[in-house]
């Protein structure tokens, strides 16, 4: 038994030798955020660089026999990163001859840009060597001596976002998620027709305000809460449940009587599943750690924005409607309510047996 742990210890061992002595394909680039400069280390490992310009890594791998190639170096990083700060393009760095770090295998290279106002949002786009499809960049961004954000950029990652814990980050978090908010509402068709099926019937603008309200609310509370990643519930649920939720409005429309007014009900407990909906599209928009409550009202805002401005719309074409003709009113809001019925079982039949197949 001994001797057979033995062997199988040796194979191991010349197994596991190649693949140790292969280089990691990792990078890295480390950010330092001073209060006038931005300070960038970039480490790449030797055999990238070499095979991107068709040199030795020998050569590259000692400082005498680099400096011949150290412009070429340059040039090579300097095409394949991409900066802005505050919006505008960084292009007046200060570069630094490459170093060659022999124990690592690697080559270091220094960036100092001036900055003409306080960071507030630094953008990042960078692939440093498509050659290699499994390559990984990884990303450190300081303020002082504090870590504040950690990424790792790949082939299917080329774009970071970094917004400072400084007033002009705080405002670049609002300038980045409010307009967000704004366009993924009036993009959003299932969110809309839920919203104007609970208009079509009409009402006292109290009746509509505490509806609107009601939807507002409940949303907020779930996006909060899944963007927190405190719930979070999967789209192959969610989305057929908000196609759901409008069939539902729209039968209701239908069948409803004189009586007690219960669309604020409505929209409130099915906008506890919208939220979650919203929380899906904010998830995937890398929400800044650091700034994270105002990404969340931001987006927000954004939403009852966008809300906002169509259901005034909707609500003042249907109130001119109904002024004019109660019976015009009436027919269209069955015509209305029979549309939202069908588009809201269309897109509950393409989520659950096209998108879900």
């Amino acid at each position: 038994m001994t001797r057979t742990f033995g062997w199988l210890a040796a194979i191991l061992l010349v197994c596991a030798a190649p693949a140790q002595a292969h280089p990691a394909p990792f990078s890295y680039l480390d950010f330092r955020v001073g209060p006038s400069q931005l300070t960038v280390s970039i480490v790449v490992h030797v055999l990238d660089v070499a095979h991107d310009l068709q040199v030795s890594e020998k050569i590259l791998g000692a400082q005498e026999t680099l400096q011949p190639h150290a412009p070429a170096v340059v040039a090579l990083l300097r095409g394949r990163i991409r900066l802005a700060a505050n919006g505008r393009e960084l292009t007046s760095g200060v570069w630094s001859m490459p170093q060659a770090i022999p124990d690592r295998q690697a080559l270091k290279v220094d960036v100092t840009y001036p900055l003409d106002a306080p960071l507030g949002v630094l953008s990042l786009s960078t692939h440093l060597f498509p050659y290699d499809p499994v390559h990984q960049t990884f990303v450190n961004v300081y303020e002082g001596d504090a870590l504040m954000q950690q990424a790792i950029l790949t082939k299917d990652r080329q774009h970071l976002e970094y917004f400072a814990g400084t007033r002009q980050g705080t405002l670049a978090v609002i300038r980045k998620f409010l307009p967000s908010g704004i366009h993924h509402i009036l993009i959003g068709p299932d969110h809309l027709l839920f919203l104007i099926g609970l208009l079509l019937l009409g009402g006292s603008m109290r009746q509509l305000v505490l509806v609107v309200s009601a939807f507002t609310v409940a949303h907020s509370v779930t996006l909060s809460l899944a963007a927190l990643n405190l719930v979070s519930p999967p789209a192959w649920i969610v989305e057929p449940a908000i196609a759901l939720s409008i069939v539902y409005v729209g039968a209701d429309n239908l069948t409803v009587r004189d009586g007690r007014d219960v669309r604020a009900w409505i929209a409130f407990g099915f906008g506890l599943i919208h939220g979650f909906g919203f929380a899906n599209v904010l998830r995937e928009m890398d929400l800044p750690a650091r700034a994270l409550g105002w990404s969340l009202f931001s987006f927000n805002l954004g939403v009852e924005v966008g809300q906002l401005a169509v259901v005034l719309a909707v609500a003042s074409a249907l109130a001119v409607v109904r002024a004019r003709s109660e019976v015009a009113a009436r027919r269209l809001a069955v015509a209305g309510s029979v549309v939202v019925i069908a588009a809201g079982a269309f897109w509950f039949i393409e989520r659950v047996f096209v998108d879900g197949a």
